[in-house]
């Protein structure tokens, strides 16, 4: 499938030189030309791995443990008819297709058993797979800040985390250079999965390396050296970073981490990810990083390095121009009838943790943790919109449905054929009657949606960008 992959000459003898001991270059070939094993992560903000094995089997799919991550499985399924993509398991956020190696950042952050992060920063969140992965290693509690240079994946990056059900994340779009001044010793834990030449990535893209050279490779680690100080500037003393890549050069990965160590001395020390999963010592270099070429353990190729904050740094000075904030905290009195009101009509509640407040006539629900910084920084999007009022009292959103829990809510169980029309936008008929008002709609037992009675339909509440028209399940 892979025979035709691009591998540069100057590439393949680039690499040579560099793999450890007990590796040679024709298994690193011939690995790069075989297709690319399909992984996914079970999203426990929506169901337990237990269940969703249940699921997989009902749906024939053969699952094989991913090592280094619990809720991480290799995946052998049917897709001739209908790709994983469009089963409904997906479209409802109870995984995620996520190659397996992209799953070894999180956990190498969430290592330590006792970690319990306030507030983190994924510096480069798009599409969005690391980003919900810490969400659920978060459980939804604390802030998550997601940042996102390019415009146009931010919209991306947004669609996955509201398909999982991501109620704690803060979005920005910033070049992530800027957090160091911006929000210095800010975050409990900072993710760096930076920007690089992608060498890691030829199994999934036979073309990724049309373009490669050494060149390029010294100008994107110039920007992984200020990234990597940035984050580690926005990092509080005590706290922990991982800097990763899906590249392989010495170049953007080693001497980027030598450079934080170089610039910041006894402030930071490595973390070593020896014991990071059983088999980690394969890809364990002297420094204790974790260097993945793809035949080790039959992956894409990536890099996963951990640094501990020792000490307070001086950061960049920066001028701040923020402008207005153009919400408004929403007073207890009102706060409560809101949450009274939506228990009430969906039975959800909204979780000890998080603040209403009101934009024009938006209801949010923000982290907690995420009021002090509302002016030091400015944020795109900022936790869920959970309502919208007007005159006769307070619409529901499908974010509400999709992000929060709760007893005894109203819940219309769809059929396989109105699910698929749900999904394709389209009202749908349920053989119910005397039914009224917003309800959550089911199917196979995962909430898709929210839609409201008009007479004996239910109006359909999809957003329009969830919308699919073909090969649903």
């Amino acid at each position: 499938m892979h025979s035709n992959v691009y591998l540069p000459q100057q590439f393949i003898d680039h690499i040579a030189a560099i793999l450890p001991n007990g590796e040679n270059i024709q298994d690193f070939v011939a690995a790069c030309q075989r297709p690319l094993r399909k992984s996914i992560r079970v999203n426990t903000l929506k169901v337990s791995i237990e269940d969703f094995l249940e699921i997989a089997q009902r749906n024939q799919w053969a699952l094989e443990p991913v090592p280094w991550c619990k809720e991480g499985f290799w995946i052998d399924a049917d897709e001739s008819q209908v790709p994983l993509g469009n089963s409904a398991e997906h479209m409802a956020g109870w995984f995620y297709i996520q190659e397996a190696s992209s799953m070894l950042p999180p956990v190498a952050l969430y290592h330590d058993a006792d970690n319990v992060f306030e507030r983190v920063l994924d510096m480069a969140a798009a599409p969005g797979s690391k980003t919900t992965q810490i969400a659920a290693l978060m459980d939804n509690q604390g802030l998550l800040v997601a940042n996102e240079y390019s415009s146009s994946r931010v919209k991306v990056l947004h669609a996955n985390i509201e398909r999982c059900g991501v109620r704690n994340a803060a979005l920005s779009n910033y070049d992530g250079q800027v957090f160091g001044g911006w929000l210095p010793e800010t975050f409990d834990a900072v993710l760096i999965d930076a920007p690089c030449g992608g060498e890691g990535t030829v199994r999934k893209d036979e073309d990724a390396l049309k373009n490669w050279s050494m060149d390029s490779i010294h100008s994107i680690a110039d920007t992984q050296r200020q990234l990597i100080e940035s984050a580690f500037h926005a990092l509080k003393p005590g706290g922990e970073m991982v800097y990763s890549t899906c590249t392989l050069s010495h170049e953007e990965n080693q001497a980027v981490c030598q450079h934080l160590i170089d610039t910041f001395g006894d402030s930071v020390t490595t973390v070593s990810l020896e014991s990071l999963f059983s088999g980690a010592e394969q890809a364990l270099t002297e420094e204790g990083y974790l260097h993945v070429f793809p035949q080790v353990y039959d992956s894409e190729g990536f890099f996963i390095a951990k640094f501990k904050k020792l000490a307070s740094v001086e950061p960049p000075k920066v001028k701040k121009r923020l402008g207005k904030f153009p919400f408004v905290e929403i007073a207890n009195k009102q706060a409560n009838e809101i949450e009274m009101l939506l228990n009430n009509t969906l039975g959800l509640t909204l979780p000890s943790d998080t603040q209403l407040w009101q934009r024009d006539n938006d209801i949010w629900l923000f982290p907690e943790t995420l009021k002090p910084l509302l002016g030091e920084f400015k944020f795109s999007r900022m936790g869920i919109k959970i309502a919208e009022a007007h005159k006769k009292g307070y619409r529901w959103t499908h974010q509400a449905a999709m992000a929060l829990t709760g007893e005894n809510c109203p819940i219309v169980a769809l059929t396989v054929e109105e699910a698929r029309e749900w999904y394709m936008g389209r009202d749908v008929r349920p053989a119910l009657s005397g039914q009224s008002g917003e309800t959550l709609v089911s199917y196979n037992g995962m909430i898709i949606g929210l839609g409201k009675w008009v007479g004996n339909r239910i109006k359909n509440g999809l957003p329009r960008e969830l919308v699919r028209d073909k090969n649903l399940f």
